[in-house]
């Protein structure tokens, strides 16, 4: 029996190698699955890692109404010939390009996963526009899958739809997190003191990480000014560091320069760039802190969670439904530098207090998120889809 066509999309291809990790590889035991995105060489390599059919859009991040218009007719061409049953979309920019692509192909199902929604940080005209593209989104989906119950609640409240056509699958997550992968137990002590030497941490530090982009609504220049504040204000300055791991994106949304300055000239902050495998980086660490502004459900926090790090977040949607306060981190509001330093400050001095929320991460991360599980959950939701046609 032939098996239907799925297609997936997103705006550029690192949210299908970090967002979707294996996911698309799974899928494509059930399904004839195409990725589609934009970077060819990339998409094309992600591809074969996967063992999937792509297609290369160009599609950017920024509003370009012109490219945005030619991209959807090239997408449409693309499903009207290859006639998938579900086209399935991530990201804002994919969400409006592919939703309406598919509407005019006369797709069945049209699903849209919401993973966060960037336009809460915008103001003004750009909040007004945003808002329309994402009502519209909605609308030409048959079915929207916010990614937390926080994030379903703020779609709700924003009026972008109604209740029927909006479901948060599982526990919430795109891709829950592969547990056997996502482990300390793969690194031994010489090399955890190998990698420290390499980033010229000395082994007695303290660390605090953070991993993700290097940008403002991640709550890099709060933490940024917490840490100095930390460094100004005890007499261990160099028993402690920071590591920052993921790129800078400066042409979307940059940090301050002054951040960006400090972060070069102080020989405590670490930034690596971008890494595919982060995992040591968690493994050489003491604590995660992610004061991020806005998120749909952060893989990052369920990452240092798995590999048995006690976290700082902010309260907002996804963090606070990962982290329990006082039992597997600690829970701050978001923007605020004073918290975030006094926060930090404990857990590098309390060591019974890290130690016991060390001790609940790993397992209360297992319990709820488990990759198989969310996976199974999302291809229980497209044989519902696909029965129901």
């Amino acid at each position: 029996m032939k098996k239907p066509k799925l297609i997936r999309i997103t705006t550029v291809p690192i949210s299908l190698e970090k967002l979707l990790e294996g996911q698309l590889g799974f899928m494509n035991k059930y399904f004839g699955v195409t990725a589609i995105s934009s970077e060819k060489q990339r998409l094309e390599k992600y591809g074969k890692n996967e063992g999937v059919a792509t297609f290369y859009l160009p599609l950017t991040r920024k509003i370009t109404p012109i490219r945005d218009v030619i991209s959807v007719i090239k997408l449409y061409k693309f499903l009207k010939k290859e006639n998938p049953s579900i086209v399935h979309t991530h990201t804002p920019k994919a969400g409006i390009i592919g939703m309406m692509a598919a509407f005019l192909a006369r797709v069945p199902l049209r699903l849209h996963t919401v993973a966060g929604l960037p336009l809460l940080e915008a103001k003004g005209l750009k909040r007004i526009v945003l808002n329309q593209v994402e009502k519209l989104t909605y609308r030409l989906a048959t079915k929207v899958y916010p990614n937390s119950k926080g994030l379903n609640d703020i779609i709700l409240s924003e009026k972008f739809t109604t209740i029927n056509k909006l479901k948060v699958i599982g526990n919430g997550s795109t891709n829950g997190i592969d547990i056997a992968y996502f482990s300390k137990t793969y690194f031994s002590e010489v090399d955890l003191n190998n990698k420290r030497n390499e980033l010229n941490i000395p082994v007695d530090d303290f660390v605090f990480v953070f991993v993700g982009r290097i940008v403002k609504d991640k709550g890099i220049n709060e933490l940024i000014e917490a840490f100095i504040k930390l460094q100004n204000s005890s007499l261990l300055t160099s028993h402690f560091s920071l590591l920052l791991v993921g790129p800078f994106e400066d042409d979307l949304d940059p940090i301050s320069e002054k951040t960006k300055t400090t972060i070069a000239n102080n020989p405590k902050i670490i930034a690596t760039g971008y890494k595919i495998d982060v995992r040591i980086y968690y493994a050489i660490s003491n604590a995660f802190v992610f004061p991020s502004y806005r998120e749909g459900f952060p893989n990052a926090v369920m990452q240092a969670g798995a590999m048995e790090l006690p976290s700082i977040v902010s309260n907002i949607n996804g963090c606070n439904e990962i982290i329990e306060d006082g039992k597997n981190g600690i829970i701050i509001p978001s923007k605020n530098k004073e918290l975030l330093f006094n926060k930090m400050k404990v857990l590098l001095n309390d060591a019974v207090l890290l130690n016991n929320l060390s001790a609940n991460s790993r397992e209360l991360i297992k319990n709820r998120f488990e990759r198989d599980f969310i996976w199974k959950s999302i291809l229980d939701e497209y044989k519902i889809l696909l029965e129901n046609l």
